[in-house]
């Protein structure tokens, strides 16, 4: 097996290139990504209704949700002080601006914004970071800003926005690919010309089609990275898994590796037990690709409740002003309701989104073992 070096973003050095990807509602909080940190890579929280087991969280959700991306880092420097932690933001999220201030100001090392184009991301930051500076409170490095694409254009649209109107380009890019997890960053049509949407993903993925895309991707944060001086790394994510997963990635040209599904089944994830039973139990038949009130597909376990949804629209019992562009009076269920439940354990009730490789789970596992075996620090993979 590889041994791998480490991922360098800026002056921000992470010891094992393995980004832990951010799930919501509850699934990476602290627990997981400061056990994340402490092993080496770099632990990533997820703000989406980070709050919702704060007792004022259905009266006021902002509130509640701001005030705990700050508890959760504070937790999470406890388990890994000299770890690197971040946030994942969505930029679907109403208030996103609010978010990503209060993510600067917990001391977040990095912010990685997906589910829209985060082209405000520097601006939010930035505010954030000269308030800290007014207040006399001076960092040893800011936080670093990681948009996530999934497409040569999308990269070029943020690089090219990001240069003109900030003079500056990405830390780090993430590509997530339609193998992921949770909302996708392709239309429907797209996830089924690459093969992406069966039941028999492993076998109809048309792998070699979305490396050329990646390609593609290298090609466009290398030419800003060229003209600012600098090397932009860009990990990969989306169906990684194993060691093999790894290995192919670092071959394709990427940096780093974002991993996400394979981490809900570890003894630290902040999920509830029964939530990482259903990733055990599913089979590859189980994971489908849905339509998320966010806009987009997603990719998650079939239950009750999807099967639910499928047949009928769930009205909200209330609304938690969760996204920019939900109306409560339409939407087909409401996507903070289901995913809350699923984090509370109510899995009939809930939407348990996943991976393509969620199949593959076998047993609970700590996070230093899935570390060394992504890593090539574990046992060899026959």
């Amino acid at each position: 097996m590889r041994q791998l070096t480490p991922l360098i973003i800026g002056d921000l050095t992470v010891e094992k290139p393995v980004i832990q990807g951010g799930m919501g509602v509850g699934i990476s909080l602290h627990r997981l990504a400061g056990a994340v940190a402490k092993a080496g890579g770099l632990g990533v929280i997820s703000t989406a209704q980070i709050g919702f087991r704060e007792p004022d969280f259905k009266k006021d959700p902002l509130g509640a949700n701001l005030r705990s991306i700050g508890a959760e880092m504070r937790l999470a420097r406890e388990t890994a002080p000299d770890g690197a932690i971040g946030f994942n933001i969505m930029v679907a999220t109403r208030q996103y601006s609010q978010y990503v201030k209060a993510a600067v100001k917990s001391g977040a090392d990095i912010i990685i914004s997906g589910a829209g184009l985060p082209v405000s991301l520097p601006e939010y930051a930035g505010e954030a970071e000269n308030q800290l500076e007014e207040a006399g409170i001076h960092r040893e490095r800011k936080t670093k800003l990681a948009p996530i694409v999934s497409t040569a254009k999308s990269a070029q649209v943020i690089c090219r926005f990001w240069d003109r109107r900030y003079k500056r380009v990405p830390d780090l890019v993430v590509v997530e690919g339609p193998l992921a997890g949770g909302h996708l960053g392709f239309s429907r049509e797209q996830l089924k010309e690459y093969g992406a949407d069966t039941e028999d993903v492993e076998h109809t993925y048309k792998r070699e089609d979305y490396h050329r895309e990646i390609r593609e991707i290298f090609k466009v944060v290398k030419s800003y990275g060229e003209k600012y001086g600098i090397h932009i790394p860009v990990v990969t994510a989306g169906g990684i898994y194993d060691h093999r997963d790894v290995i192919t990635q670092l071959d394709l040209g990427a940096d780093g590796v974002q991993v996400a599904t394979r981490f809900v089944t570890t003894r630290e994830c902040d999920a509830p037990e029964c939530y990482k039973q259903a990733y055990i139990q599913a089979g590859p038949g189980d994971i489908v690709i849905t339509k998320s009130p966010v806009g987009m597909p997603g990719r998650a376990i079939m239950n009750p409740f999807l099967k639910e949804a499928a047949c009928r629209r769930i009205p909200p019992k209330g609304c938690f002003r969760c996204l920019e562009k939900c109306d409560p009076a339409s939407t087909p269920y409401c996507i903070t309701e289901a995913l809350v439940n699923a984090a509370q354990g109510n899995l009939d009730r809930a939407l348990l989104f996943c991976g393509s490789n969620a199949s593959r789970a076998e047993k609970i596992e700590t996070v230093e073992e899935v570390m060394k075996e992504l890593t090539g620090a574990g046992a060899p993979v026959l």
